[in-house]
């Protein structure tokens, strides 16, 4: 069983800043993908960021270039960096691995006014 704890929403203005973070309750070293997901208000759940075990690293077209998800293996901490946020990245956004069955956090909520 692993438990995961999203941190570091709120409410920014357009334009502005957060930091995202993920911890899990057991070592991620020899986990491989660690992804960032979200949801908006009536809309699916749809994937933000992904990284590797080794750091590679992939996003969405629509936060390419802004968003930059990073881990941190010896603290059990996944990051998702968002910057210049627009109001259209409002949403909740959960971490999602896969160790033996998925798990998902409870969300943070991350509310851009414009």
């Amino acid at each position: 069983q692993v438990q995961l704890v999203e941190s570091g929403g709120g409410l920014v203005q357009a334009g502005g800043s957060l930091r995202l973070s993920c911890t899990a309750s057991t070592s991620i070293f020899s986990i491989g993908v660690i992804r960032w997901f979200r949801q908006a208000p009536g809309k699916q759940r749809e994937l933000v960021a992904t990284i590797t075990s080794i750091g590679g690293a992939n996003y969405r077209d629509s936060v390419k270039g802004r968003f930059t998800i990073s881990r941190d293996n010896a603290k059990n901490t996944v990051y998702l960096q968002m910057n210049s946020l627009k109001p259209e990245d409002t949403a909740v956004y959960y971490c999602n691995l896969f160790s033996g069955g998925y798990y998902w956090g409870q969300g943070t909520q991350v509310t851009v006014s414009s």
